[in-house]
């Protein structure tokens, strides 16, 4: 058995490391993209990961002689150590340990020795801790590195309204049909955690087919397919959703996004000392009921209240993580869940790792006054890094200093309303997910988007050649962003995208010694492209009609400027809204705006204006991604605050 083990485990790891084709919808690069020597290294970790589970395995035999001790219970510890006698494999021994949780091996087995198992992401920390047999640890905070995470979270001086945002948003779904995929928020504050979260939900809702945890491990590497939307969409695709489906989703995509943060070694899952395990077991109650009385008095505002109830719990395989999220819930659906998964993405990064990546450590992650979930917050969810800026890589700001963006492409993806505003630049990474599911920012809220169908993300003719040629300007920009490049970068880019420009047309933009995005990119577009621009007559050339959804969470944001009437409130609840996107074709705004007469009219059957768009602000963040894109839906404007 253990050598059928080690097979499947070498199997795993050289699936995992070797480029997977591309499936039919956007697909990211294979996260780890650093090179053969890193890819080598991550191999070896594992395998000895395996090691010193399969030497933990072997301790059993001679616990005594070593100083080891069994915690348990009558027959529980007795199931345990017949199945590992019995030479059942690791993830076979996880699922019982799940079940029969009290059963723990302490003693000389360093829980350091499972490689990632180090919540600080660099060196020891100073921890009590406890290995079991299901190669899960079981740590407690110091009272040191519980401050430090405290303050990383909400800095000095945090108000008790944010306190309170943050320990009473539990991770639900809504109970209204209509929403029935949907997370509920009921406070501001946490709908950055809340929103990724749900991302990744839909992602498992509407493109994973079922399967196994151990296909879903692999789905969660970049091997998922896209099945056909006639497959899994159906009119009442949410109405109908049953609550094991939704929790199934949940558990996946929390165990995703923990993985991707864990740089898929290993997924940190925080609870709390008091779970209700045993009163669930006595009382004739729910667990949700039991859980909320057990959690009704806690109070958290200081690192050392966190220290006090906080337990660490960390999973180096996929399944075994799964089995612990199934049976914690209960714990993410009461009113902590939103900061106990905050915590828990934050020690599956690693803390000494989250304060590299963001550009200025010493703000808090929860932004004052008003408590929001920062950009980093949001991106260590989507992307596993916690950097603080939206675009692609990094920028030189001179004198080694540098600003950080996304390195790697992600699952799913970001837009914001402070791009229409030029306030940031969100880059491909965010905008092109290799799912059409993205997070929207506005200034104070996040919200979803998405699409039921992947078509929506494949680029056509103009798309392609529009992000050729985008790649290529961006490459010669030294300016820091500022989307301008010299006379010599110009001529590098028009001979590797192989423009033909007319010469006047040339002269005429290197004129005054830098040429700008803009100015060239609507040259092209002026230019036909039987004479070597963008242009295209006949109107086939970009033209898109599509549907996107778009949902907030919130439970005060459903009817905009809706006045109570008499002494009753508007109705509170999340809200989902259907729009239809038409993307014109890209020719100057002049000619759009004339109607199809003043082209070819023997194409003007295909070409003919769309019907006069509905304006909100996400349809401006709409058009960051689709430019020019027109919108319209029925009923009241779908809110991004």
């Amino acid at each position: 058995m253990v050598d059928q083990e080690d097979v499947e485990m070498k199997m795993a790891l050289r699936h995992d490391s070797q480029p997977h084709e591309s499936p039919e919808p956007k697909r990211s690069k294979p996260r780890d993209s650093s090179g053969g020597e890193d890819s080598q290294r991550r191999m070896q970790r594992e395998l000895r990961a395996a090691a010193a589970e399969k030497r933990m395995e072997a301790a059993r035999g001679t616990a005594s002689a070593a100083g080891s001790s069994v915690v348990g219970s009558g027959k529980g510890g007795e199931v345990e150590q017949q199945r590992v006698a019995e030479g059942q494999s690791v993830a076979a021994a996880a699922a019982t340990a799940t079940e029969v949780e009290n059963v723990e091996s302490v003693g000389d087995v360093n829980v350091q020795e499972l490689e990632g198992a180090s919540i600080r992401g660099k060196g020891v920390f100073g921890v009590e801790g406890m290995q079991s047999t299901s190669g899960i640890s079981d740590i407690s905070l110091s009272v040191l590195e519980a401050d430090e995470l405290f303050f990383m979270i909400f800095g000095n001086g945090v108000s008790k309204d944010v306190l309170s945002q943050w320990t009473n948003q539990g991770i639900r779904f809504s109970d209204d049909p209509e929403t029935s995929m949907g997370l509920v928020q009921h406070e501001g504050g946490p709908c950055g955690v809340l929103a990724a979260i749900q991302a990744f939900v839909l992602k498992y809702l509407l493109f994973s087919p079922e399967d196994n945890v151990n296909a879903a491990h692999h789905m969660s590497n970049l091997s998922m397919r896209r099945l056909p939307i006639n497959e899994f969409v159906a009119a009442d695709i949410f109405s109908s959703l049953s609550e094991e489906k939704k929790s199934r989703a949940l558990v996946r995509s929390m165990c995703e996004i923990l993985f991707l943060c864990g740089r898929g070694e290993r997924a940190v899952i925080v609870s709390l000392n008091s779970d209700g395990s045993d009163s669930i077991k006595s009382a004739n109650r729910s667990e949700d009921e039991v859980i909320a009385e057990v959690f009704g008095g806690l109070s958290v505002e200081s690192g050392a209240d966190l220290q006090k109830v906080l337990r660490v719990h960390t999973c180096t395989s996929f399944p075994t993580a799964i089995k612990r999220l199934e049976a914690m819930l209960p714990v993410f659906r009461s009113r902590m869940g939103a900061l106990l998964f905050l915590i828990s993405a934050l020690l599956s990064r690693g803390l000494d790792n989250v304060q590299e990546d963001r550009d200025d450590p010493t703000l808090p992650l929860v932004t004052a006054p008003f408590g929001h979930a920062s950009q980093e917050i949001v991106n260590l969810l989507l992307s596993g890094s916690a950097v603080p800026n939206v675009f692609d890589g990094k920028i030189d700001l001179g004198s080694g200093m540098f600003v950080k963006g996304l390195t790697t492409p992600v699952e799913v993806g970001f837009l914001t309303l402070l791009e229409s505003l030029n306030y940031c630049k969100v880059g491909q990474y965010l905008k092109c997910p290799r799912w059409p599911i993205w997070v929207v920012g506005s200034e104070s809220h996040y919200t979803v988007l998405f699409a039921l169908d992947t078509k929506v993300q494949d680029e056509n003719e103009f798309e392609y050649r529009e992000s050729q040629i985008r790649r290529a300007f961006d490459a010669q920009d030294q300016s820091g962003g500022g989307g301008f490049i010299g006379v010599e970068g110009f001529h590098h880019v028009i001979r590797e995208t192989n423009i033909n420009l007319p010469a006047d047309k040339i002269e005429h933009l290197c004129s005054t010694g830098f040429i700008v995005w803009s100015e060239f990119w609507q040259a092209l577009l002026d230019l036909d492209k039987s004479l070597g621009g963008m242009k295209d007559s006949t109107g086939h050339m970009g033209r898109k009609v599509f549907d996107l959804y778009h949902f907030n969470g919130i439970a005060k944001s459903v009817v905009n400027g809706s006045q109570a009437l008499g002494n009753e409130s508007p109705v509170q609840r999340p809200r989902i809204t259907k729009l239809r996107v038409s993307v014109p074709p890209r020719w100057t705004p002049e000619e759009f705006m004339a109607g199809p007469d003043t082209r070819d009219s023997g194409n003007s059957g295909e070409v003919s204006k769309p019907a006069p768009g509905q304006h909100a602000p996400l349809v401006d963040c709409i058009r960051t991604r689709w430019p020019r894109s027109v919108c319209n839906w029925e009923g009241d404007a779908p809110s991004i605050v």
